[in-house]
């Protein structure tokens, strides 16, 4: 049952790194048993730099966590963005034998085969995601498992991320002595977590406004059309206003929060708000119009930039749905009305309130943490796929990874719920052995046939994968 299944979300990010510990009750919501959070000083614009900072981060978010939910984190689900993340369109097809029932393996065959695809030296395929698929030329067709035919192709949504910056996230969470069940990119994850079925379906531009990056997920017929990462966020807003009001890195982030407003307009022009000085100076007056000014400046470029990056993929009159703005950046006064204006669509906040359930961390319905939301729900996603279409993301040429069955102890002397797969064992307590795990249901024995049947075909890159 799923409500016994515990998952963990990791969120790598520039300002901050969140673990969030979730559970789905009996409704199907999601109870929020633990938050961690550590100021992050080792990564910037989502790619991490410096290893050790990250991993000290990444350690003390996750014993917040446990201390708080009672649990040991040994498994977690990872994000990963920065500007270095493509998106590309591609067609794939295969020729079968006969004229028999396509089945599920035949589906997996072609999106496996697309991991072959040569990409940009460097570089690494994360996800791919069928658009629409043909049986014998027949068009348009959504899911072809059940049609007869022997051709079968398919369009396919391909995402890749530099491989240098997959290594450092997998080196920083193995160091703090985690393992990473799936790997993630945010503006997915964030989707999952603010989004309707039904914007998807109208078609909807998912805007995360972060503290180094601004992501984007398009939706259209309730499938991602695009997805980019533009390498500007709130941080690039803090040094304007540093740079131009002349005040300390701390002072101009609160600036920013308590009184920063996207329009100028909206400023009163008399009003000046008086910050301590540096010792033995006098405090510094500044005016909240000029301020504004400064925000509206460069927030006006970000939100022309996330539009041109629409507007280049022919995506900016198929959005019934408008926008969807979220983030911690998103929370800027009359954001909403500047977002509309520059882009003549719809604009709403987004907070992760639809699939959260009763919880007492009422903080994390907060916009800034739709990404670690949807992480934890992406990784509730991964476990229904798992058990009907598709290996682990650690193991795909194996079936049913080992943590399956790995039991959480407690911290703290509460008894916690019963753990699933996705919390590890504590360290005073032996690791199950693969030999005890419970026996394989039908659905996995069938995958481990077609993984044997298919297996020449699985490339190095999903057979090299560490994490």
């Amino acid at each position: 049952m799923q409500q016994d299944k515990i998952v963990v979300g990791l969120d790598i990010g520039t300002t901050k790194i969140c673990a969030l510990v979730g559970r789905k009750n009996e409704f199907g919501k999601l109870e929020i048993l633990g938050m961690g959070k550590a100021v992050s000083e080792g990564v910037s614009r989502g790619i991490v730099l410096n290893i050790d900072k990250t991993v000290d981060a990444i350690k003390r978010a996750i014993r917040q966590a446990e201390e708080q939910s009672g649990i040991s984190i040994g498994v977690v689900n990872v994000g990963i963005a920065g500007q270095h993340i493509k998106s590309l369109q591609h067609n794939g097809s295969i020729t079968r034998n006969s004229h028999d029932t396509i089945g599920p393996d035949d589906v997996a065959r072609l999106t496996q085969d697309m991991y072959r695809l040569v990409t940009q030296p460097g570089s690494q395929i994360i996800h791919v995601m069928p658009q629409d698929y043909k049986v014998d030329y027949e068009e348009g067709i959504s899911d072809p498992v059940g049609y007869e035919g022997v051709r079968l192709e398919g369009n396919f949504h391909i995402i890749t991320a530099q491989s240098t910056a997959i290594n450092n996230i997998n080196k920083c969470v193995t160091k703090a002595g985690l393992e990473i069940a799936d790997l993630i990119l945010e503006p997915l994850a964030s989707s999952m977590s603010i989004l309707s079925e039904e914007e998807k379906e109208a078609g909807v531009a998912l805007i995360d406004i972060g503290g180094g990056t601004t992501d984007l997920a398009v939706f259209k017929d309730g499938i991602i059309r695009h997805a980019a990462v533009l390498p500007f966020g709130g941080n690039i807003i803090t040094q304007d206003i540093k740079t131009g009001c002349n005040v300390a890195p701390g002072q101009a982030e609160q600036l920013k929060v308590k009184f920063g407003k996207a329009i100028a307009q909206e400023a009163s022009d008399y009003e000046i708000v008086s910050i301590p000085g540096l010792p033995n100076r006098p405090p510094k007056e500044v005016s909240l119009k000029n301020l504004a000014y400064i925000i509206e400046a460069r927030m006006s470029e970000i939100m022309e930039l996330v539009y041109a990056e629409i507007y280049r993929m022919g995506l900016h009159d198929k959005l019934s749905a408008g926008i969807v703005l979220t983030g911690g950046g998103s929370q800027l006064q009359n954001l909403e009305q500047l977002t509309e204006y520059i882009t003549g669509l719809d604009t709403r906040i987004g907070y992760p309130n639809q699939h959260l359930g009763k919880s007492r961390i009422e903080a994390v319905k907060s916009p800034m943490y739709a990404t670690t939301v949807g992480l934890v729900l992406s990784g509730y996603h991964s476990l229904d796929e798992r058990q009907v279409t598709r290996p682990s993301y650690e193991e795909e040429q194996v079936a049913v990874p080992s943590y399956y069955a790995a039991a959480a102890a407690p911290v703290a002397q509460a008894a916690p719920a019963p753990v699933e797969t996705r919390v590890a064992a504590t360290p005073a307590a032996p690791a199950p052995q693969p030999a005890k795990a419970k026996e394989p249901g039908a659905a996995s024995r069938f995958f481990k046939d077609i993984i044997s049947r298919t297996k020449g075909l699985l490339i190095d890159d999903y057979d090299d994968k560490s994490y």
